[in-house]
């Protein structure tokens, strides 16, 4: 072979390797782009709100979600400051249902009521077992267990009470799955002044009876975390999602400690991204780090809904719930530099991959919640 077809035959084969390193290079550059939600996501992605309030009959809210491609949990709650019965919650949501079919789906409650009665529990397991034939797919259990009722010698009832336990036997016997709000986020037991997220500072000074810095008497947080992780071990198999980050919302550490404990337990960010955005400023990539991680035991939701005493104007309302959305959205699926009245000062949006915002908006709910 001569020199100039020596020559020849070294660049077409440098030409053919270029072409073979290139190629790959330009569709890897595709496909991380495709890694990534884009923002006409937001509306065209199926997604769920796994943690709402709706408890009147007008229709603005689900309108909301279905513009913007949401499924909603409805959440009933034994609370006596929304001053409607736990009854009168699910009839409400029951004629949402109707309205709404195949996009609203809710968790059942119990009251407290009676409970120093020798026929607490079995009342309680038929009042459930009537709501599950009529489509409730979960049962939530609230803060007032641990921060109001009492039994008739004066003493908090904890969430690991044993008298509570045929009860979780019976949910999940029947397959249903437990939310917990119990407890608060840790600084509830903090002066306000002292308080590091505005929206905390907001919340207790407006419910002062329970901002527990003012009640000395009552269980304090490690007593609450450790009555609910107590059920938890006595519950293994029982699926249980810790409503507002679990009451762990201020240690990303925390969370994925309980995560590592309790295989049964996953979490929701309503009312506590905030926590997860304050965390965020003084170490992103821990924050990253961990949703990407725990990517199939977090789930997303708001807290928000329609109930008594809500905006009027469903113009508003409506208004209200996209900007939580939308602004969710953006600290999850961008890195960008973003602000909230909830938190002092700037701080970078997650950008987390596509397939981790598909769990967190939606696969994580169908898997936790089965019937959603």
């Amino acid at each position: 072979m001569d020199f100039k077809k020596r020559i020849s035959y070294r660049i077409i084969f440098l030409m053919v390797m270029t072409i073979v390193i290139i190629v790959p290079a330009c569709n890897s550059k595709k496909t991380s782009k495709s890694e990534f939600c884009s923002e006409n996501d937001f509306k065209s992605m199926s997604k769920i709100d796994i943690h709402c309030h709706i408890s009147v009959e007008r229709g603005a809210f689900m309108d909301q979600a279905l513009e913007y491609n949401f499924s909603i949990l409805t959440i009933i709650t034994d609370a006596a400051d929304l001053n409607q019965s736990i009854e009168e919650q699910e009839r409400m949501v029951l004629l949402q249902r109707k309205a709404f079919p195949g996009h609203l789906a809710y968790l059942t409650t119990f009251s407290m009521d009676a409970w120093d009665s020798d026929d607490w529990q079995q009342k309680t397991i038929e009042y459930l077992e009537k709501s599950f034939a009529k489509g409730a797919i979960g049962v939530k259990v609230w803060k007032n267990i641990g921060m109001v009722e009492k039994d008739k010698d004066g003493k908090f009832i904890m969430i690991d009470d044993a008298k509570f336990d045929p009860i979780f036997d019976y949910i999940e016997k029947m397959g249903k799955t437990v939310c917990g709000h119990l407890g608060e986020p840790k600084s509830c037991w903090l002066p306000v002044d002292q308080m590091t997220l505005n929206n905390d500072k907001k919340y207790f000074s407006e419910h002062p009876q329970y901002h527990m810095y003012l009640h000395p008497d009552y269980p304090s947080y490690d007593e609450q975390i450790r009555a609910r992780d107590s059920m938890l071990s006595k519950h293994p198999n029982m699926r249980f999602m810790g409503a507002h980050l679990g009451s762990l919302e201020w240690s990303v550490d925390e969370l994925a400690r309980h995560f590592d404990k309790f295989p049964n337990m996953t979490v929701d960010m309503a009312a506590r991204i905030c926590h997860i955005e304050k965390q965020s400023q003084a170490d992103w990539q821990k924050v990253h780090d961990f949703f990407v991680k725990y990517q199939d035991r977090i789930i997303y939701g708001t807290d928000e809904g329609d109930w008594l005493g809500a905006d009027p104007d469903p113009d508003k309302l409506k208004e209200k719930v996209f900007t939580v959305w939308e602004r969710d959205w953006k600290f999850l699926t961008t890195d960008e530099s973003m602000t909230s009245w909830e938190v002092d000062g700037e701080f970078k949006g997650l950008k987390l991959p596509k397939e981790v915002i598909e769990k967190i908006y939606y696969k994580n709910a169908l898997k936790w919640f089965p019937g959603i």
